[in-house]
Formats: C-alpha cells, structure tokens, sequence
C-alpha cells in the first residue's frame, strides 16, 4: 500500500494551510480596503434613516412634558372618566409646560390626532399658574374641549411614547370617541389618495419610458459602432446637466407663453385664447417625470439589446415567420432582463421623486414624497419619518413580487 505524503512549502508548512492561511490574508486585506467605505455609508445613510424611521414610533412629546398626567394614567384603567385628581394632575402639568415653556411641543404631539389641540395648551399653560381647585371646573371655564373624551383618550395614548399613533394618522383615520379609531373626514383623508396617486402615475411614467425608449435603444443597437457613440452621447448629456436646470426649462417651454404652446398656435393645433395648460399640473409633472427617467430606461434596454444575435431574427424569418411573430416570439423575449431593468429602476426613482413636482406640479401634481418633504419642513418628523416607512416597505413589497415572479438574477443594469 503507497502512503500518501503531503505537499509542505519550503519552509516546511503543509500546503493546503499555507494556502487557507493566504486566502484569510486576503480576505481581511479586501475589507480593510472597503471598511472606510462601509463605515462611511453607516454613518451618513444607515444611522440617520434609521433615527428618522425611530421617529415614526417614538414620540415624548407630550409624555416628558406631563409627567403628573402620565402617572394618573398608569394608575387608572383604559377608559376611565377622568375625576377631580385627573385635572389636578393636568393643571400641574399644564403649570411645569409654562415654566418650561414646552407646552408647544405637547399641544403638537396632541394636535397630530386631535387638530386644534395645540392653541388649546399653549392658551391654557400661559394662565396655569392662576388655576384654582377645583380644577375640572377652573379648566372647562377656559374651555369646554377639556371635556372631552376624545382629548383625554388621545392624552393617555400619547402618555406613552411609544405609538403607532402616526402610521394610523398616515392611513387616513382619527380617534373616536370611544379611544378607538374611525375614518377621518373626508376633507382630511389626504395620505391614502396620494399614496395611490403615486404608484398609479409611477406606473403611467414607466409605460411611457419603455414605449419611447425601446426603439430608440433598438435603434442605438443595431447601427453602426460611430453613429452609436453619438446617439449614447446625446443619451448621456442629460446626466451632465442639473436636474434643476432641466425641470426650469421645461416650466420655459410648457407655460402657457412659452414655446411648446407659440408653436401649436403657429401651426393652427389651438386658438390663441385657448392655449393649452401644460404646466403647474399633473400633465406638466409627467412630462418632466418621463424627461429625466427617459435615460435609465434606453440603457438598460441598448445593454441587452446590443448582444442579442440578429441571426436569430433572421432564422426565424427564414422558418416563415412574418416580422411580428419573429419580433415577438424571438426579439422580445431576449430583451426581457433589459426591460425588467429599466422598469424597476424608473418606477423606483419615480416614487420617491419631489424635486420634479414640487416645481411643475402645482397643487394638482403633488406627490406623497412632497407630503413627506412638507411634514419634514413643519418639524413633524414622526409623521414624515411613518409615511417615509410605509413608502418604503410598499417598494420592497413590489421589488419582493418582481424577484419571485420575474427573478433578480435576470437583472441586467448595463
């Protein structure tokens, strides 16, 4: 029987350690190199989405302003009618906002669920340090809302910090009076209209960026390599320009003076007193919108398109297919990974797009990443940060349903 001898290096380590040992090397080597990186994405992108999204579910707002009232709650139960040392608690609390002046910031914390409650606490803490028992009656002579139960149900909730009170907020509903929640009215059921508004006109862009952008990408593909360098040039110039720049432009070119509507009365298409409203408008928001994703549908697209084969057209014409059925049985098929690509990465960017409207959609434009934008300006970041959430979780929900229906392996970006 022949006895198996190992291979040793020249410093008489066996080969196969040798070997492990280097590859550790230099794996530790490649995340030495990448660590600035990782740390530097950690700090500036995954630590602060993460403390804004903490926002949408912890707020102390009210509860570290009224620590008289949150103890009255803890020792009653859930429905309770609030008594005589309810008030009491309440005048204290109202008396530490005043001289803490924090009464803003828990009327606020309130006034997300209950509207109209922050004038109530900041008009009551200026004159708290004058209240005499009894106070149920002290208050409610200042003002009746202090009776009621949909005030105190929303106090006991927002007595703890931790709620899920926004994203109730962000799916259109209010507190009741029973400490449930219904429907909000219908003047104020603003997030799920936008929410759907959002994902439908996502969707309209995407459509029309792969309506325009297959042929021209065919187009890019299949001439020769010097007119392809141009045309992927003029693809490219967008991206060297400001998206700013190229939304201002388009309010030049779309209002009702500028030079889209002087052509089309030129030509006799309008009557000069009938010129067409193109801008401020959810029509001028989807003609910016195709504008500037236009490009990151024709790449995807050309990438593909540029190592299909013509022979395989050829072949299948040459089989006795006529030009569609070769175009749909063959062509199309191939260019599925570009076209699946170029439809997720426009209707991402587009859902998350505020720029663009905030600039050319006027009122009727808006979408829920302004909402967002807005709630971010007005300092409700626990608002903004639970319909940034909700935002995000439909996108992964969608990205999900394109993984097990189409497959992430198929992607080809480029």
């Amino acid at each position: 029987m022949v006895a198996i001898t190992e291979l040793t290096t020249a410093d008489g380590r066996l080969l196969r350690t040798a070997l492990t040992d280097a590859r550790s090397r230099a794996r530790r080597r490649a995340l030495l190199l990448v660590l600035p990186l990782l740390l530097f994405i950690i700090i500036t992108f995954v630590v602060p989405i993460g403390q804004v999204l903490y926002r949408s579910f912890y707020n102390d707002g009210f509860a570290a302003s009224a620590p008289q009232l949150k103890a009255w709650f803890e020792a009653t139960t859930e429905g309770a009618a609030p008594d005589e040392a309810a008030y009491s608690a309440l005048a204290a609390d109202l008396d530490r906002m005043r001289r803490e002046r924090t009464a803003g910031a828990a009327g606020t914390r309130i006034n997300d669920v209950l509207p109209g409650s922050r004038s109530l606490f900041t008009s009551a803490a200026r004159g708290a340090d004058a209240l005499k028992p009894p106070y149920r009656e002290a208050l409610v002579e200042k003002d009746a809302r202090w009776e009621d139960p949909r005030l105190w149900n929303a106090m006991r909730a927002a007595a703890n910090p931790k709620t899920a009170d926004y994203y109730i907020i962000a799916l259109d509903r209010q507190r009741s009076i029973d400490g449930g929640w219904e429907r909000a009215p219908e003047e104020r059921r603003l997030y799920v209209a936008l929410f759907i508004k959002t994902f439908w006109q996502s969707g309209l862009v995407t459509l029309i960026c792969l309506v325009l952008a297959f042929p021209v990408a065919h187009l890019i593909a299949n001439v020769r390599p010097s007119i392809a360098n141009v045309l992927l040039i003029l693809v490219l110039l967008p991206f060297w320009t400001s998206l700013l720049v190229r939304t201002s432009s388009w309010i030049v070119l779309l209002q009702g003076q500028g030079v889209v509507n002087n052509i089309l009365v030129a030509i006799g298409l309008v009557k000069t007193d009938r010129r067409l409203e193109l801008i401020y408008n959810n029509v001028g928001t989807i003609i910016v919108m195709v504008h500037v994703s236009l490009p990151l549908m024709i790449l995807p697209l050309y990438s593909v398109m540029r190592m299909i084969n013509p022979a395989y057209v050829r072949a299948a014409r040459s089989l006795g297919a006529t030009s569609w059925t070769a175009f749909r049985r063959v062509y199309l098929p191939l260019t599925m990974p570009g076209i699946a690509a170029g439809c997720l990465l426009v209707f991402i960017l587009a859902v998350g797009y505020y720029i663009t409207p905030a600039l050319v959609g006027g009122a009727d434009g808006q979408l829920i990443s302004n909402m967002i934008q807005y709630h971010l300006g007005a300092s409700n970041w626990s608002l903004a940060a639970a319909l940034a959430f909700i935002l995000l979780v439909s996108v992964l929900i969608l990205y999900w349903l394109y993984d097990r229906l189409v497959g992430i392996e198929k992607l080809k970006l480029g």
